[in-house]
């Protein structure tokens, strides 16, 4: 088996403490390569430029800039840079954050494990716009119900009839289990689900 790709991660905040906490939690995890830092958006934008980080974390608040506005500028500079926006008040809009390029937001006040989890989800292909506690699983209930079939080695035809669906619903069920793990067969995404923890 190929060894998994490790990531590049970029931490944007202007205050050194939260910037810090952010890079120490995510540079322990196994899939990191390493965590850049920057504390504003020229500078962001200069690292994607040059070093195309896999995702950006970037506070929504950056002295007088718009982290919104910084989400655009790294995203023109770096199309596979995936940024996930960080807020210390409030939530933001998933309508603006997708309008502005973002991936997904978190929360500062999340548990690090929460924060881990929504940083591997967007690595991966998924979207995190919800709360912590719909982090568990990017996938519907139906979807992990085939997923875990999937797992169990039932081909679509067996899992059509133990579920009483069509080939073609389970197909198309497969299809988005592939999508949102960010895999092309059943092989990776079984794989990919006991990396997230959606399989018992």
């Amino acid at each position: 088996m190929a060894e998994e790709r490790r990531l590049r991660l970029l931490v944007v905040d202007d205050h050194d403490v939260v910037q810090w906490g952010f890079r120490l939690l995510l540079e322990r995890q196994r899939w990191v390569e390493g965590c850049l830092a920057a504390r504003s958006g020229a500078e962001a934008v200069d690292i994607c430029r040059r070093l195309r980080p896999d995702v950006a974390l970037v506070d929504m608040l950056l002295g007088g800039e718009s982290g919104a506005e910084v989400c655009e500028e790294i995203r023109a500079v770096s199309p596979a840079t995936r940024v996930l926006l960080i807020s210390g008040a409030g939530v933001v809009s998933p309508s603006v954050a997708r309008a502005a390029g973002a991936s997904g937001f978190i929360s500062k006040d999340w548990s690090a494990a929460d924060v881990v989890k929504a940083v591997r989800m967007v690595s991966l292909g998924t979207e995190v716009f919800a709360d912590r506690g719909a982090l568990d699983s990017p996938l519907s209930e139906r979807e992990e119900e085939v997923l875990a079939l999937i797992a169990d080695g039932l081909t679509n035809k067996e899992i059509a009839g133990r579920l009483h669906l069509s080939p073609h619903t389970i197909k198309e069920h497969t299809s988005a289990i592939y999508r949102k793990l960010g895999v092309r067969n059943r092989a990776e995404a079984t794989r990919q689900a006991q990396r997230l923890k959606l399989l018992v």
